[in-house]
């Protein structure tokens, strides 16, 4: 294992955010800016982040919450008492970053908005996550992802055809949104170290969600017509989806015509390719149930993991369809350095899959386990000037 980096050799040493988030969007944009070295104060409220409650609960810890708050420090203000609120403003104003993932509004009434805290630091970044964004019709709504994948479309393009709508079993509208959030983030300390002013960075969850969703709107606005559930099948490329051997599915990929080539000659069909119903790639889209039925009697004779290996040695993408466990597991996740050792604070040793962008060689791993609730409030009322805030 790479053994992790310096502070001082990271790409954000000398940055301090301020994060005021809980849950999952705005702590992994936290996470972000934590793993490439800038120093995040997780402020919590007396009873903590929600998340610290989700199981699975290890010795009192929950593994979900220290997944997305390594690298970060804990600082308990009650933000409901003058001491609490009067510490929380000090620490927005010696940081270079506010995260916030409240509702729009929220951190106004406190006295911790964009322009209230920027009127005194101009340089300030503000990032600020939330279902809907911070203006229009909706802004004052709540979301969770579930509700987000539903009115971005994401849920309607998810499943098999004719099937009951469907998440993603990932958390994807939460999860684009903190990475969005620390893109711009990022983006807005460019202008700050050019000498420019800061700005508020406004993260939509919902808007995430559609801009994923490129190939699924540019269909949309070329034809006019909704795109639809094709399970694991592409709207524009086929044989290039989950198939059925003798034992089990896996996934084969032939996404041109010299990879679909390869495949007649390995199923032993080499008519195909001179067959008009698939002789471009358009033409195979548009006919894939009907190849889907061809491959899959030839694929039923053999087990899937020799097909995988036949299509690989021929250079057509082919893979099983791992679970958590078999992905974790992969030769190329250690290769990658993904997987490394996690304390929690109390002492029990875990694992954790860390930042995969690999920058310089530099694999930005675990420097700090995740923090107890308030662990760092001293540490940091110190740092402010402030004896108490309580």
């Amino acid at each position: 294992m790479t053994e992790p980096e310096q502070p001082e050799n990271l790409p954000l040493c000398g940055i301090r955010v301020a994060e005021f988030c809980q849950v999952a969007a705005g702590p992994f944009a936290g996470l972000l800016l934590a793993d490439m070295g800038a120093d995040v104060i997780k402020v919590e409220s007396p009873g903590g982040d929600s998340m610290r409650a989700w199981p699975p609960i290890t010795e009192g810890y929950s593994e979900n919450f220290a997944s997305i708050n390594r690298n970060k420090r804990s600082v308990v203000f009650d933000l409901k008492s003058d001491g609490g609120l009067a510490a929380a403003r000090a620490l927005a104003l010696s940081s270079d970053v506010v995260l916030e993932n409240f509702r729009p509004g929220v951190m106004a009434k406190l006295g911790l908005g964009y322009e209230a805290l920027a009127a005194e630091k101009p340089s300030l970044v503000y990032g600020s996550v939330s279902a809907f964004g911070q203006t229009g019709p909706r802004s004052r709504e709540g979301g969770f992802d579930v509700t987000v994948q539903a009115i971005s479309g994401l849920m309607s393009v998810t499943g098999e055809p004719g099937g009951a709508p469907v998440k993603c079993g990932v958390p994807v509208s939460d999860f684009c949104a903190g990475l969005y959030a620390a893109y711009g983030v990022l983006a807005a300390l460019m202008d700050v170290r050019a000498g420019r002013p800061g700005r508020h960075v406004d993260v939509s969850m919902m808007g995430a969600t559609l801009g994923i969703a490129a190939l699924q709107t540019s269909e949309f606005f070329g034809t006019g017509r909704e795109p639809v559930k094709l399970g694991s099948a592409h709207p524009r490329n086929a044989p290039y989806q989950a198939f059925r051997a003798r034992d089990d599915h896996f996934v084969m990929a032939a996404g041109n015509d010299k990879l679909w080539k390869s495949v007649t000659e390995i199923v032993g069909l080499p008519e195909l390719f001179g067959d008009p119903r698939f002789a471009t790639t358009a033409d195979r889209a548009r006919n894939q149930v009907a190849l889907k039925e061809i491959l899959e009697a030839r694929f039923a004779a053999r087990p899937a993991a020799e097909w995988i290996a036949a299509f690989n040695a021929a250079g057509v993408p082919s893979t099983p369809i791992n679970g958590y466990g078999a992905a974790l597991d992969d030769p190329q996740t250690a290769a990658l350095g993904l997987v490394q050792p996690l304390e929690l604070p109390n002492g029990v040793e875990t694992k954790t899959v860390v930042n995969p962008a690999i920058i310089g060689g530099t694999v930005f791993g675990v420097r700090r386990r995740p923090p107890a609730l308030g662990e760092h409030t001293e540490e940091i009322l110190a740092e402010l000037g402030i004896a108490s805030a309580s």
